[in-house]
């Protein structure tokens, strides 16, 4: 396994394995418009998106982010990994690509979003307190924080 920038020629791998992933979750599999043109909405702006590829150059996961605006902070997007590659720590690297490369380009703080009901993203509701993620206001308890 490999981690690397996205690149246009797996785009639709990229949406395959994040639609699938979504299915495992018992979500319905939905477009995000963002995943359609990677170029325009990540890189043009300035901000970032990696792809995990296996051994046979196939999409098992992803991670982008968006800048905030007048901020040195950022959004995190897509932390996706392929149901059958799961707890193989190809999310811990995702992130850990993510946050490293924001952090040496002077970001301080990542923000991630997380679904609701809790129940159907119990997963994520585990995975980023696990790397230092937290709650930053009580009203707003599916969204978390970490300094960078």
């Amino acid at each position: 396994m490999k981690i690397i920038q996205f690149e246009p020629r797996y785009r639709d791998d990229l949406i395959f394995m994040i639609l699938e992933a979504k299915n495992a979750l018992d979500r319905v599999p939905g477009l995000n418009e963002d995943l359609l043109d990677i170029e325009k909405h990540y890189f043009a702006k300035g901000d970032m998106f990696w792809i995990a590829v296996d051994e046979h150059d196939r999409v098992i996961g992803s991670v982008g982010y968006n800048s905030i605006p007048d901020t040195s902070e950022i959004w995190l997007h897509r932390l996706f990994v392929k149901a059958d590659r799961k707890r193989q720590g190809i999310g811990t690297k995702l992130l850990a690509t993510a946050e490293t490369y924001a952090k040496e380009h002077g970001k301080t703080a990542i923000y991630v979003h997380l679904g609701t009901p809790k129940e159907q993203w119990a997963e994520s509701y585990r995975f980023y307190p696990k790397h230092g993620y937290a709650v930053y206001d009580v009203a707003k308890p599916n969204y978390m924080k970490k300094e960078l």
